[in-house]
């Protein structure tokens, strides 16, 4: 017992606990088991082979009703995530327990304290990474259950979800690595330095890739337009949004052309997004000049009938007739008219142009246009006639 009480001395503060912990397990047990325990390490083979029994049923055990206990509260819930949940950890839980015992299983053999001290660093390390690997599916889990919440975790899409299961799966790489360092005894302030050096090298090396990446997530936890939205850039784009992605937005335009937009770009710039607001539906303005002496409530009704007779204008909100003021050379209206959506915008305003003119020419309504007189006094060179006397 010196000889091991020197050997947890000796080992690094990561593994001193658990060793400790295993060294004293007889102070765990009854006082009235404790003189068996001593007969039975008298026996080391014996022990070691008692020691892993007893750590197999008691891990086997212990897992069932650990999986119960929880089964028993997860059933008051509606999803399937805590019930798979459970599947995921019931193997490193296992794990966890049975090599505690085997960990004692060892200090009873008496080995050498380095062999002993080794022995104790593979089993703690193979927990650590049977840990880290299980964290994996654990993700995996929450991103997939996470995405399918419509509505309520926004920031959590299909496409986001490869952004976030990388973040993830470096901060468990990191944990595990530095939990693998603790356990052997390195010192990793060393390596979390140079770390640090690495990634602000990467960091100036790839700025703009970084950038796009950033404001490519910050877009779609935003949500300022989407797939299908119509919008207006200020840079003078216009189109439909075709794709949402971690480095760049592409708008068809109306020519059906495709225009790949980095995201550092777009998401600086100014959007109007027509396709958002209350709903999708888009107004469109037709102006249109009746002559001087026209009949205004006339005009009035016949631009609304127009609008009234596209089918493809929404009856709600009911389109309307502004006159807007007195012009140059007519009497300026404007027909507000409502569309479903805003691609439509261009062809509608054409038709109820052509309809408007067709209107104004069956109810005898001028359409004036500006007219300029010219006077010409003389031209230069030549001379009037002069009267006679």
């Amino acid at each position: 017992m010196q000889a091991t009480e020197k050997v947890v001395e000796a080992s690094p503060e990561s593994v001193s606990d658990v060793t400790l912990a295993i060294s004293n397990f007889s102070t765990l047990l009854p006082e009235s088991w404790q003189p068996y325990w001593e007969q039975v390490q008298s026996i080391p083979f014996l022990g070691f082979i008692l020691l892993i029994v007893l750590g197999y049923l008691v891990a086997k055990i212990g897992v069932i009703i650990i999986s119960k206990s929880l089964t028993q509260i997860t059933k008051r819930t509606q999803s399937h995530v805590d019930d798979h949940l459970i599947q995921i950890l019931k193997r490193p839980l296992f794990l966890t327990l049975f090599f505690f015992f085997m960990g004692m299983a060892i200090k009873t053999v008496g080995m050498a304290s380095g062999i002993e001290s080794s022995l104790i660093r593979v089993l703690a390390s193979i927990l650590a990474f049977t840990w880290m690997m299980r964290g994996f599916k654990v993700l995996n889990l929450l991103l997939d259950t996470l995405s399918g919440f419509k509505g309520k975790y926004e920031m959590i899409q299909p496409k986001t979800i490869p952004l976030f299961d990388l973040i993830g799966k470096i901060l468990l790489i990191a944990m595990g690595s530095y939990a693998l360092l603790i356990i052997w005894g390195i010192d990793p302030t060393a390596w979390l330095a140079s770390a640090g050096v690495i990634g602000i090298a990467v960091g100036f090396a790839a700025k703009d890739t970084l950038a796009n990446l950033f404001s490519g997530f910050f877009i779609i936890a935003d949500t300022p337009y989407k797939v299908g939205d119509f919008v207006n850039l200020d840079s003078g784009e216009r189109g439909m949004v075709t794709q949402v992605g971690m480095r760049s937005t592409r708008l068809l335009t109306r020519d059906d052309i495709e225009i790949t937009i980095p995201n550092n770009v777009i998401g600086n710039a100014k959007i109007i997004n027509e396709s958002s607001g209350r709903w999708e539906k888009s107004r469109v303005r037709v102006k249109v000049g009746a002559a001087y002496g026209s009949d205004v409530n006339q005009v009035c009704a016949v631009l609304q009938k127009v609008a009234e007779d596209h089918p493809e204008v929404v009856e709600d909100p009911a389109p309307r007739v502004r006159m807007r003021e007195f012009g140059a050379s007519s009497l300026d209206f404007e027909l507000l008219a409502w569309i479903p959506a805003p691609v439509l915008r261009g062809r509608i305003r054409h038709e109820l142009h052509m309809q408007v003119y067709e209107a104004f020419n069956e109810a005898g309504i001028e359409i004036p246009y500006a007219k300029q007189d010219i006077y010409i006094k003389e031209f230069p060179g030549t001379e009037l006639p002069k009267k006679n006397s």
